[in-house]
């Protein structure tokens, strides 16, 4: 479980600056306190590590249901993260900063380079409704913007496996077939974590499914993991104990960091609601309805007619008025967020 020092400032320009835990959510302690770390994991029973994570995962649930006016924000402040360390796992150098400036720098039309692409996939999750995510349309593109080569009879295997984990196994049975599911087919953790969250969603009656597992830097795959997935889901459900502690434990971790950012979030857009009164510029409500929706705005966007000018003051009286951050630091191409 990740914990941020009391001393640590509430507001910061990349997803990790969050308020300290003890601040952000009203999530029970016991909670936080029966989800094991690495350390602790080994010494806990797999029924432990279950009920933790469906606590914790009851508590992200009720989150969503809200149906807040900044969850398109949340979930694509969450899409950013997991981003970040899908790329970090592939080798590259991409930060949240730069995953950002690919996405909304580059013109449209024009080629993001395979780190936005990455951020394409998870955007896509957070975005698309959990009901079309898992078609072959959908796993066709999300495959290829997450670095797998192309294959047709390949993905039309997996929706068809999917299908029949998703209605023929539990919760915690799913949880662990989709990841083996994934490596069977031969396309690695990241799809796998994609595929976890997309049936999270769907199980529990999502209209958008919340990145999560991806996010999960810790999330890795080991030789006995590989040498599960060539045997069937219905056995190496039943026979990893390991594996299955390891993948709720990282469930619960990372739906209880969803559930904090949610509370910061929610203050800080309670804040820009506090001021958008406050606002002359004509489209001021369209932009406060986008910075609610989506994780960042650079300040040259075309917004209902808006000049460029026009845009960039009423940016700057946003962070004037602490409704906003600046996010990307620099004089010049500035990106502005919650």
């Amino acid at each position: 479980m990740i914990l941020r020092p009391k001393s640590s400032p509430r507001h910061h320009s990349t997803l990790t600056g969050v308020a300290p835990l003890t601040q952000v959510s009203a999530v029970p302690t016991w909670i936080r306190r029966d989800i094991p770390n690495a350390q602790s994991l080994a010494g806990k029973d797999v029924e432990d590590v279950a009920l933790a994570a469906g606590a914790a995962i009851g508590a992200l649930d009720a989150v969503v249901r809200r149906k807040e006016r900044w969850a398109g924000a949340w979930r694509q402040q969450q899409a950013l993260l997991a981003a970040a360390v899908t790329a970090k796992q592939a080798g590259r150098v991409e930060d949240e900063s730069a995953l950002r400036d690919a996405l909304l720098l580059t013109k449209p039309g024009d080629d993001v380079g395979p780190a936005g692409r990455m951020l394409l996939a998870w955007r896509r999750l957070a975005a698309r409704p959990a009901e079309e995510l898992l078609t072959k349309k959908s796993l066709t593109c999300v495959r290829e913007e997450l670095g797998c080569a192309p294959d047709e009879e390949g993905v039309s295997d997996l929706v068809d496996d999917l299908r029949q984990l998703s209605a023929d196994t539990g919760t915690v049975g799913m949880l662990t077939g989709v990841f083996i599911t994934a490596e069977r087919h031969g396309f690695g953790r990241a799809l796998g974590a994609w595929l976890a969250d997309a049936l999270l969603a769907q199980r529990l009656g999502w209209v958008h499914a919340v990145p999560l597992f991806g996010a999960e830097a810790a999330l890795g795959t080991s030789a006995r993991s590989r040498r599960l997935a060539a045997a069937s889901v219905a056995t190496s459900v039943g026979s990893d104990a390991e594996r299955i502690k390891n993948l709720l434990a990282a469930q619960a971790r990372a739906a209880l960091r969803a559930v904090d950012l949610s509370a910061e979030l929610g203050r800080r857009a309670d804040r820009l609601l506090a001021v958008s009164p406050k606002l002359r510029a004509k489209a001021a409500d369209t932009v406060v309805d986008k910075l609610l929706s989506d994780d960042a705005i650079v300040a040259s966007e075309k917004i209902a007619g808006m000049s460029d000018r026009g845009l960039r003051r009423l940016f700057d009286r946003l962070v004037e008025l602490g409704a906003v951050r600046e996010l990307s630091g620099r004089p010049t191409f500035r990106i502005y967020g919650l």
